[in-house]
């Protein structure tokens, strides 16, 4: 037991390293080559910051874990809008662009709605991951034309988020940076991805369940360091979108690629098909209402977003177990904490439109 908890720490640590050095040798070669900075935060930045969640879901699925490659995006979709901006908007409320809320959250919850009714059946064979990587790849183009028709400010904003230093000037240093962190990619995958499927079989988990849970929150850690960093920072916009966009990416491009690449396709487990991509969907329409009242997270919503993923981690652990308090948690979480937090949010956004009315 000790032997695998030590191998998933050093899986963990390799991945969060490896993919620092991913993101950092990628964003300045592509500036060398001439690529613009907005391009690269838009592309480079955000979805290397998922490499973690590309490398383990791809390993999963060529070594037959397929429940914990369809776990690991499932799950570190919900915790990179729950956990992720939860605890960023408790270190300061975040403002959120006009542009990501008319098109980018539109666009994630469109992508997790495809997911869902491509997994209804109970399995995302290889034409629906064609379907996946093609948009994610029509995305991306989408991105770039866009970028060039972007404000003077906002291409500034972006382009602080590129690491910049000498001692990774030369195109060959950031070559090396490249595949050594791809490398560690690989290998931080393999050990973490091994001994979580031994830790979980030790306590009688299910792949899946320690695919939502631990091994989501491990591959997000790259997100979680990019936006709290940028909330820090006071570029509090990128922290929003480095979350859309990984969630974006997660659904198309790493379930695309292990899709394709999966000798056996991506079965889908009952258990994911009833709750929790329901719950993945869920999360991502309840960035909606919030945003629209007010164009930012406050703490107290951030709170909100914690104390949810805080209550559907305790789920799955009782779930899992087949705890006898799992029916009255359940009967407390639908019958009180959901209306009370809709009625907030109804509140919420009438005193908006209240506000706003006033001001005009």
């Amino acid at each position: 037991m000790l032997q695998h908890a030590l191998f998933f720490a050093l899986g963990l640590i390799t991945l969060v390293i490896g993919a620092d050095a991913l993101v950092r040798g990628a964003s300045r070669l592509a500036v060398s080559f001439g690529i613009s900075p907005l391009v690269v935060g838009l592309t480079v930045v955000a979805f290397g910051t998922s490499a973690p969640e590309m490398a383990v879901s791809v390993g999963s699925a060529i070594n037959g874990n397929v429940d914990i490659a369809i776990g690991n995006v499932v799950g570190s979709n919900i915790a990179n809008i729950l956990l992720i901006l939860g605890a960023c908007a408790l270190i300061a409320p975040l403002l959120v662009a006009e542009q990501i809320i008319r098109q980018e959250i539109p666009i994630m919850i469109g992508a997790s709605a495809l997911l869902l009714v491509m997994a209804l059946d109970g399995d995302i064979g290889r034409l629906e991951a064609a379907i996946l990587f093609g948009l994610v790849i029509a995305y991306t183009v989408f991105l770039i034309q866009q970028s060039r028709k972007a404000s003077k400010a906002t291409a500034d904003e972006f382009a602080n988020e590129i690491p910049t230093s000498d001692w990774d000037r030369h195109w060959s240093v950031q070559t090396l940076l490249v595949v050594v962190g791809l490398g560690m990619l690989v290998l931080g995958a393999d050990w973490l991805v091994q001994s979580a499927v031994a830790i979980a079989r030790i306590y009688g988990v299910s792949d899946l369940v320690i695919g939502l849970t631990v091994v989501a929150v491990g591959t997000s850690m790259p997100e979680l360091v990019t936006s709290i960093v940028a909330a820090f920072r006071g570029q509090r916009d990128i922290a929003v979108g480095n979350v859309v966009g990984s969630n974006m990416f997660n659904i198309c491009a790493v379930l695309g690629v292990t899709g394709l690449i999966s000798p056996i396709g991506l079965p889908v487990s009952e258990a994911a098909r009833h709750f929790d991509l329901w719950v993945m969907l869920a999360v991502a329409f309840a960035c909606l209402p919030i945003m629209i009242t007010g164009r930012e997270i406050a703490r107290w919503e951030g709170g909100v977003f914690l104390g949810y993923y805080a209550a559907y981690t305790a789920w799955l652990i009782l779930a899992s177990q087949q705890h006898a308090s799992l029916a009255t948690f359940s009967t407390a979480m639908i019958s009180y904490v959901l209306p009370l937090t809709l009625i907030t949010l109804v509140v919420s956004m009438v005193r908006h439109n209240g506000k706003s009315a006033s001001n005009q």
